[in-house]
């Protein structure tokens, strides 16, 4: 039986199933709820979407759809029992609250960290851990740091999610040698439907076992997989199907850029930029979006986060992408802003940023 490890303290699941634990603490009170109710067979939860793309909206979830995608992720990575795993995301979120479902169902031993910008920054080196999600933020913070830096590499398995890695926070990945998958996947299928190992530049989706994909005629991807209520899912990503069990991802359908009848896609453009980007302004966050224009239709505009609004900074970028990039693909403005508007869930939310300046 495995058992949940907090501030080198040890609580078994038969400990948390009788509500027996004595840590004052917002934290731990809430994710030991969440685990009691699991241990004592609750058959529905309700869950919040991240609302990066739409309004959030609460979905009630099964218990059966979180024990089939737990189990589909210990298939696919051949997860042993009393394996490791490190639980250092929010555990309101989906995300949180199904690693700690993969603990329980793996019989792993859970270790209980709080969802820090840089989780690892007090956790012991010497603690070997088997299995670890994250987000990219917190990727890049334990990289930015010699000793965290290291701590990751030591993971076994690492996987991402939340919000896509950078092109700059891929390499970065591969030469340091980390084990780590990018996730596919929504609130509506419980996690991750597909993973995609972070081996080179351009990432190669792979489904879980029993998850069966498509196209629409738009390039659309739909899922039907065995931890999602609906029979088919239809989502607004569109991908270049490789198989019936492998794709690329190209970006968000509602983040397409008309500008003077080019299409540009958001995310594609994005991956791009951060070369030229984080060299003047350091590793700050930004995306593009499409701001109305009566001649293109739409223009490409671009929103970094940063207190920094120097003219030569802004016009030694602005002349840098339009010497590298394509015309239309060229960002006509920039925006700074010092924080931009976040979802629970840590993601960015593009509207009501670029809200604040349209």
């Amino acid at each position: 039986m495995g058992s949940f490890i907090y501030n080198n303290q040890n609580y078994t699941f038969e400990q948390i199933k009788t509500g027996n634990w004595f840590i004052k603490d917002d934290y731990i009170d809430q994710t030991f709820t969440f685990c009691k109710n699991w241990l004592n067979d609750q058959e529905e939860f309700e869950l919040q979407t991240s609302g990066s793309t739409g309004t959030p909206k609460k979905i009630n979830i099964s218990r059966s759809q979180m024990e089939v995608s737990a189990l589909a992720t210990q298939s696919f990575f051949k997860i042993e029992p009393d394996s490791k795993l490190l639980v250092c995301l929010n555990t309101r979120m989906i995300g949180g609250k199904m690693m700690l479902v993969r603990g329980m169902k793996w019989n792993a031993n859970i270790y209980l960290t709080k969802p820090e910008v840089n989780p690892l920054l007090l956790f012991d080196e010497n603690q070997k851990i088997d299995f670890c999600a994250m987000v990219p933020m917190q990727i890049e913070a334990c990289l930015s740091d010699k000793e965290t830096a290291k701590k990751l590499s030591n993971i076994k398995i690492l996987i991402i999610g939340g919000a896509p890695s950078s092109a700059d926070l891929i390499d970065r990945i591969i030469q340091s040698k980390i084990n780590a998958y990018q996730t596919y996947g929504m609130t509506e299928t419980v996690s991750h439907i597909a993973l995609a190992k972070i081996e080179g530049s351009e990432l190669v989706y792979r489904t879980l076992p029993d998850v069966r994909i498509g196209t629409d005629d738009e390039n659309r991807l739909w899922v039907e997989a065995p931890m999602a209520k609906e029979k088919r899912l239809q989502t607004n990503d569109l991908v270049q199907l490789i198989d019936t069990h492998s794709f690329k991802w190209i970006g968000r359908a509602d983040f397409t850029i008309n500008s003077g009848g080019i299409k540009i896609q958001a995310e594609s453009l994005e991956a791009q930029l951060g070369k030229y980007i984080h060299p003047i302004y350091g590793n700050v966050s930004f995306f593009v979006i499409g701001q109305k224009d009566q001649k293109l239709g739409e223009k490409v505009v671009l929103f970094i986060e940063t207190s920094s609004k120097e003219e030569k900074k802004a016009q030694e970028l602005l002349t840098n992408l339009k010497e590298n990039l394509q015309k239309y693909h060229c960002p006509k403005n920039i925006y700074f802003l010092p924080e931009f508007v976040k979802t629970d869930s840590g993601k960015i939310n593009r509207t009501k940023t670029s809200q604040i300046c349209f």
